[in-house]
């Protein structure tokens, strides 16, 4: 496995979100990287930080890639993440034609884990990128990252219920 590989590019997206969960924020990481494989940008949940729900990894970058890059650089970058894109996020990443997305997990597999937990499910419903952004090269989930995924989320949601305790 060379430095840039990825395998390398996602295991960043999970120590991003191993970061995000350190800091009281939903267990999400992303990476956008280069047609010649330079990291451009990285970013970890932050919604809990500014109470904005909106702070996903994904749609910092898509706003960043709109304001930094010209329309070749986004149609020719990568973006690395933890998680699969919620809507709000794929909408963002094919409105600014951003390019190939590799993920860790997938919705489903977040659902079905959250389910597992008793986690109710979000305010919008877990869609799959290409239903979304259809033409959108997408590879995931990632299967060696699962098992550590889903640990981040199982931690969290235990976090989430012992802080929200009487």
């Amino acid at each position: 496995m060379n430095a840039n590989s990825p395998s390398t590019h996602l295991r960043r997206c999970v120590q991003l979100a191993r970061e995000a969960f350190e800091a009281g924020n939903p267990p999400f990481g992303s990476v956008l990287v280069s047609s010649d494989d330079r990291v451009l940008f990285e970013d970890r949940n932050r919604a809990a930080d500014t109470g904005d729900p909106t702070r996903h990894p994904e749609f910092e970058i898509a706003r960043w890639a709109a304001t930094n890059l010209t329309a070749d650089e986004r149609a020719a970058a990568t973006v690395f993440t933890s998680g699969e894109h919620c809507p709000m996020c794929a909408a963002a990443h094919g409105w600014v034609g951003l390019g190939r997305i590799v993920y860790c997990s997938s919705s489903q597999q977040l659902r079905s884990w959250q389910s597992e937990l008793g986690v109710p499910a979000g305010p919008v419903a877990a869609l799959p990128i290409q239903d979304l952004i259809p033409g959108t090269v997408v590879e995931g989930p990632v299967a060696e990252f699962a098992a550590e995924i889903r640990e981040l989320h199982k931690r969290y949601q235990s976090w989430l219920a012992s802080s929200n305790s009487p």
